[in-house]
């Protein structure tokens, strides 16, 4: 039953996807589907009737399943995703609103003409979420080659989904990393922050007019996306989500 926008829903399942991170499926009756890109506010409902709010992204996407799934990077001292990432259990129950957000979304058949054009994701650490629900958009519409992902983590460990971005890039999707502590034993690139340089070479060119989605941490996302712009990108096809602690 929904009271107030807030819907019942049951953990199915659970998955560690990095140190500090884990992806959550959760059950939501009467939920009617949602866009690759949109988001859920999630309520937490202590003994005493103390509730605490936050927004996590959607990994999954679709119009009609009832399963949405969640990916939670622990943040130290946070006051909802340490029990996510570290408590929740299969049948534990929570709420969600949504979903929420129209302007950070990608539809594969949009035929608006602010929606065309190839696609660029840009993740910085947990911001892959929404991106790996654009990506699993694409496969499932036989789009992956219009499709890039720039995914900068601080190292191989810390990478949410890697199995699944991996095999994204197996199936055509054209993904680079950018790793800003530690790389892999074979790693011939450099290692450091997202520059220029490195935008330059793995973002769609300029005359392609890339639909260009953004997302991260504020300050990864704010030094991106106006690196982007003065590299001659349309501020208007640079979407941007941001996030804080959790």
């Amino acid at each position: 039953m929904m009271v107030g926008g807030w819907r019942p829903a049951r953990v199915i399942e659970t998955r560690t996807q990095t140190p500090s991170a884990r992806s959550i499926r959760l059950e939501v009756p009467g939920w009617t589907g949602s866009d690759a890109g949109q988001h859920v506010d999630v309520r937490l409902t202590a003994e005493d009737g103390y509730q605490a709010v936050r927004s996590y992204s959607l990994g999954s996407y679709g119009p009609s399943t009832e399963v949405i799934e969640l990916a939670v990077d622990e943040v130290p001292d946070g006051e909802v995703s340490p029990y996510l990432v570290r408590d929740v259990r299969i049948g534990d129950e929570l709420e969600v609103k949504g979903p929420l957000g129209q302007f950070f979304v990608w539809r594969p058949d949009q035929e608006l003409p602010e929606r065309r054009g190839p696609v660029q994701l840009i993740a910085g650490g947990s911001g892959v979420v929404p991106l790996v629900a654009m990506i699993r958009a694409a496969q499932d519409a036989g789009a992956v080659e219009s499709v890039r992902m720039l995914y900068s983590v601080r190292s191989p460990e810390d990478a949410i989904y890697r199995d699944e971005v991996v095999s994204a890039a197996a199936a055509g999707v054209d993904v680079r990393w950018v790793y800003t502590r530690s790389a892999p034993p074979d790693w011939e690139g450099t290692v450091g922050r997202v520059d220029a340089d490195t935008l330059r070479d793995a973002v769609w060119p300029v005359e392609r007019e890339p639909l260009v989605f953004v997302c991260g941490p504020t300050g990864f996302v704010e030094h991106a996306a106006d690196t982007l712009v003065r590299l001659g990108h349309d501020p208007v096809r640079v979407r941007t989500e941001r996030f804080g602690g959790r």
